[in-house]
């Protein structure tokens, strides 16, 4: 039985939400269940390309804005099962300047999203930037679901319903088949109070849209771009790589078959 392809941006206006972590390490984890992915980096800071160990990765994705360079020339292999990925670089501070005065700018990577060959993927994640400008607009008009990463503390939540609003903003408008499919709470602290009263908010403000995986605070995962390894790799026994696991697992049980 088949699946539907699913195309996932992973996004968080609030730095250190654990948006990379999240696109590296669910990757790796989907990769594992058998799963083919395509990681899109589409930061400027190319932290999941880093992550990867991609070498010398020229404007990467810029291609597309600049050059127009179809997508499938970009793709990268990775020494991670099932993993591949477009990567990014710091050009792309200038693609989104660019983009500003090109006609139609929100619509390019979906155009070229939608020339990819269909099924040589199972999932598409597009690690998007902390910023809700036009790079990110365009991850959003080329995808069908949006996962939100949220860090385990009281400062985070506004950022939860900004995202919320653009994406229904969008949806609305430009991208009738976007929506919010996840939300993870990360860097969770189980031992403190706080961490546990943010997650019961979260919980209680948001319901279903929220994993029952809890991705705790865990000093491995914060080693593991140094070692260009996904977790699952670099310490596979570790609670970040568990916890990865899981919400892996959890999303693969929302796969929906081919009609």
């Amino acid at each position: 039985m088949g699946y539907e392809v699913r195309s996932i941006a992973i996004l968080n206006q609030k730095g250190g939400s654990g948006k990379t972590t999240t696109a590296v390490n669910l990757a790796a984890c989907l990769g594992e269940n058998g799963r083919r992915v395509l990681v899109m980096d589409l930061d400027p800071q190319a932290s999941a390309t880093d992550w990867f160990g991609v070498e010398n990765p020229g404007r990467g994705i810029t291609d597309i804005f600049v050059d127009r360079a179809p997508l499938l020339e970009l793709v990268r292999a990775t020494d991670v099962l099932g993993v591949a990925i477009i990567p990014a670089s710091a050009w792309l501070q200038g693609a989104e300047k660019v983009l500003r005065w090109e006609p139609k700018s929100m619509k390019i990577l979906g155009h070229y999203v939608d020339e990819l060959p269909q099924h040589q993927w199972d999932y598409m994640l597009v690690d998007c930037p902390p910023t809700l400008g036009l790079l990110t607009a365009n991850a959003l008009i080329a995808v069908k679901e949006v996962l939100i990463p949220v860090e385990a503390h009281h400062l985070a939540l506004p950022g939860v319903d900004r995202v919320i609003a653009s994406v229904e903003t969008l949806r609305a408008h430009l991208n009738h088949e976007l929506r919010v499919s996840t939300i993870v709470p990360c860097r969770v602290d189980p031992r403190t109070r706080h961490a546990r009263r943010v997650v019961a908010e979260l919980r209680s403000r948001y319901g279903k849209l929220v994993s029952q995986v809890e991705i705790r605070e865990n000093v491995r995962l914060a080693e593991a771009p140094a070692h260009k390894q996904p977790i699952t790799l670099f310490d596979s026994r570790s609670k970040g790589a568990k916890d990865y696991r899981a919400l892996a697992s959890e999303i693969i049980a929302a796969e929906r078959p081919l009609a």
